[in-house]
């Protein structure tokens, strides 16, 4: 990247995290690190179920254990580095190719979490609408496929959005204007032209926001339709409890991806990205967990035998 002279690249930047909230920075500090803590052992405490216990080994479980993963992704790419700048009290410094991998990672994770719950929705789709073509419909061959190709998919998408953003110049400011890097507030610092960016940003928004969001409500429409049509109000008490878990993990979600992401750069608020992201990044990995175990059964006793064996 060629620079004027009197320009100089930037090495490093500055997140401003809560800065500007010095007297909330201990009950930060101790919210965050209580999430984190959450967070870290629900879903590896989720994944140890699914993995062990031969009971759960059904296309529903190995997707919860990939979003387990995904969340554990998330939350860890954010939350050390936003604690360490509030421990530390001063400039919470990052350098230029640390900021890229936490972005990477991040858009890996969170558009990973979007495509996943999508493959979930179709799998209780298909679970609940043709419950007589399911095992051959979800086959193992079938479920590793669809999450590799979760993993791949989202991968290739971070890789673009980190590698156009390496693209950029950068010659000062460098304060990002929220907690961690993320995509809105590096464009606002590129000295650069970020047409190209924003055009992916689009794009990718459409995708992830628009046509899954669009193929989840229309699985979860067909469920619901099918649940009407039952007659059996214990087959529509069953049918519902198998997805009314992920259908409220789907709307946490969403949520606050939508109050995060789907606004014009115009409109780009400091202070509302900082809250919906903690909304998605912090509090949807720490809630999940929670979500599908106390609504689930079978995690549920899982869970009590595991427990129960530790006791004895």
């Amino acid at each position: 990247m060629i620079l004027s002279s009197n320009q100089t690249m930037v090495t490093e930047f500055v997140l401003e995290g809560f800065s500007e909230h010095p007297s909330l920075r201990f009950l930060l500090i101790g919210c965050f690190l209580t999430l984190y803590t959450v967070a870290l052992i629900g879903n590896i405490v989720i994944i140890v179920l699914v993995i062990s216990n031969t009971g759960l080994h059904s296309p529903m479980y190995f997707f919860l254990c990939n979003l387990a993963t995904m969340d554990i992704v998330c939350t860890s790419s954010v939350l050390p580095k936003a604690l360490l700048g509030l421990v530390l009290s001063e400039e919470n410094t990052i350098s230029f190719k640390g900021c890229m991998a936490q972005l990477f990672f991040l858009v890996w994770s969170a558009s990973s979490e979007l495509l996943l719950l999508t493959v979930m929705a179709y799998d209780r789709y298909v679970a609940i609408c043709h419950p007589l073509h399911y095992s051959s419909r979800m086959s193992p061959h079938m479920c590793g496929a669809l999450a590799l190709g979760v993993w791949s998919i989202c991968a290739l998408n971070a890789s673009v959005h980190t590698g156009l953003m390496t693209r950029l110049s950068f010659c000062g400011p460098k304060v990002i204007t929220h907690f961690f890097c993320e995509i809105p507030p590096l464009l606002l610092l590129s000295c650069s032209p970020t047409y190209v960016n924003s055009i992916m940003t689009l794009v990718a928004d459409a995708f992830y926001g628009g046509i899954n969001f669009f193929l989840t409500l229309l699985s979860y429409g067909c469920i619901i339709a099918s649940i009407l049509r039952m007659r059996s109000a214990e087959g529509k008490q069953k049918a519902f409890s198998t997805c009314s878990s992920h259908l409220i993990v789907v709307c946490v979600y969403y949520s606050s991806v939508f109050c995060a992401y789907v606004s014009p750069a115009s409109s780009y608020s400091p202070e509302r990205s900082k809250v919906t992201s903690v909304l998605y990044s912090v509090l949807s990995p720490t809630l999940n967990p929670l979500i599908y175990t106390l609504r689930n059964k079978d995690v549920k006793l899982t869970l009590g035998r595991l427990l129960s064996s530790f006791s004895h």
